[in-house]
């Protein structure tokens, strides 16, 4: 590895963001998917969670493109589930806040969170949304404002507009320079784990286990 290279490693690592995640309730598309990966990566996110509660959406593999993911599968972890339950006992081990997207008398505006808490989004199916056995888990609603005649944005567009609210929230306190939501030990361990995947040639490719 080049002294670069090795450079830029140091300089994401100590960029992540490691209380905000993203979760993708049956979402089938892989360019979706993709995508999302792509724009968590560019806001420093670790970890991403993918729910498939419907079995007809259930996937063998998770293989992304190149040029959707832009070889982001390599540097975001991934953990696929298949059991409710079984993901949110593992989304809060480690977020305190799981805010879904979906429209109700109740929901804030994108605007109004506070997303520098330690919070994880959750994003539903590209045309049926986030089913209501997923939104019990949730411990609120949000919408993205809109003004024009469809109101309704693709998923990865819509995960991109809020990660990106995200990302000037936290700025604005800091984050991105002097960043206290990672330890100098998480920083270590990371850095050890992306030299290794770098040298290993990984390419994300493969499914993590099923749960």
């Amino acid at each position: 590895m080049t002294p670069e290279r090795e450079a830029l490693f140091k300089e994401v690592v100590s960029r992540r963001q490691p209380n905000l995640s993203v979760i993708l309730e049956n979402v089938h598309d892989m360019h979706n998917i993709g995508a999302v990966l792509r724009s968590c990566d560019s806001v420093g996110i670790c970890e991403i969670f993918i729910l498939q509660t419907r079995k007809d959406l259930h996937f063998s593999r998770l293989v992304l493109g190149k040029k959707t993911s832009a070889g982001t599968r390599k540097w975001v972890d991934v953990h696929y589930y298949q059991d409710v339950e079984a993901c949110f006992q593992h989304v809060r081990k480690t977020y305190d806040k799981v805010w879904g997207t979906y429209l109700s008398g109740t929901s804030k505006s994108l605007y109004d969170l506070d997303l520098t808490k330690s919070v994880a989004l959750l994003f539903g199916n590209e045309q049926s949304g986030i089913t209501p056995e997923t939104l019990a888990h949730a411990d609120g609603n949000f919408i993205i404002p809109q003004t024009g005649m469809a109101r309704s944005l693709n998923i990865s567009v819509a995960c991109a507009v809020s990660l990106y609210e995200a990302y000037r929230q936290r700025d604005q306190q800091g984050f991105y320079t002097y960043n206290p939501k990672i330890s100098e030990l998480q920083k270590e361990d990371l850095l050890k784990e992306y030299i290794r995947r770098h040298e290993d040639g990984e390419r994300g490719e493969f499914s993590d286990l099923i749960k």
